[in-house]
């Protein structure tokens, strides 16, 4: 992966194998990456699905349980998935764990309350598909909340966006962990598709009020929306 992005089942089977081999420090370099941001991300998606208590909700791309915890300790059910068994044996959490495809998830239609999913929609083959797959899984009235990566407005700001997304975090994740996985984590940005036609892509699933809201400098955007 360090001199091209992969596609179709190659991308699979290149992001499987990646996942598997940063798990171990993942948490930590999640940490120091983000100057613990993340949690604080994680809790305002929870915040956005304006969930009941005991609401069962699906964490898409569970990783190490980060969304599960926290989800938990505010009282509600969760399951997660990820197709990263590395990951899911490096999970701290409760919740019930599966291995699993986010594309053809083995769960009923309108079986879930409500779906997180945290910096994994550039991972999947088909972001269009995704959608489609939790509108199915998630009852009407549910409500999802996506975290990805995203650019700053200001010109200024993305410029120190850049540097330190294509310069700090390959040279730190490499001390830390893996290079060359932390140098593709900034480059698999191409992947996503710009904001708005995230949201259109929402909107045209079944989310009708799909809206963005960006925090971290704008550095980070938060998808959410309503299931019709």
């Amino acid at each position: 992966m360090k001199d091209r992005l992969p596609v179709g089942r190659e991308k699979v089977e290149a992001v499987r194998s990646m996942f598997d081999s940063i798990a171990p420090r993942y948490d930590l370099v999640n940490r120091v990456m983000t100057f613990g941001m993340d949690t604080g991300w994680r809790r305002k998606s929870i915040a956005a699905l304006n969930l009941r208590p005991g609401d069962l909700v699906l964490d898409v791309a569970c990783g190490t349980g980060d969304f599960c915890r926290e989800l938990e300790g505010a009282g509600h059910r969760v399951v997660g998935v990820d197709f990263s068994m590395g990951m899911l044996r490096e999970a701290r959490t409760d919740a019930p764990l599966f291995q699993g495809d986010a594309l053809r998830l083995p769960l009923r239609d309108g079986s879930v309350d409500a779906v997180t999913c945290g910096f994994a929609l550039r991972n999947v083959t088909d972001v269009g598909d995704l959608f489609d797959e939790l509108a199915r899984v998630v009852r009407p009235g549910g409500r999802i909340a996506l975290l990805e990566v995203s650019q700053p407005e200001s010109r200024v700001l993305r410029a120190g966006h850049h540097v330190y997304f294509h310069k700090v975090v390959p040279f730190v994740g490499g001390l830390l962990s893996d290079r060359d996985a932390y140098g593709y984590l900034p480059r698999s940005t191409a992947y996503l598709p710009p904001t708005e036609d995230l949201l259109a892509r929402l909107r045209a699933a079944g989310f009708r009020d799909a809206a963005a809201r960006h925090m971290g400098l704008g550095a980070v955007q938060l998808l959410s929306g309503t299931r019709a």
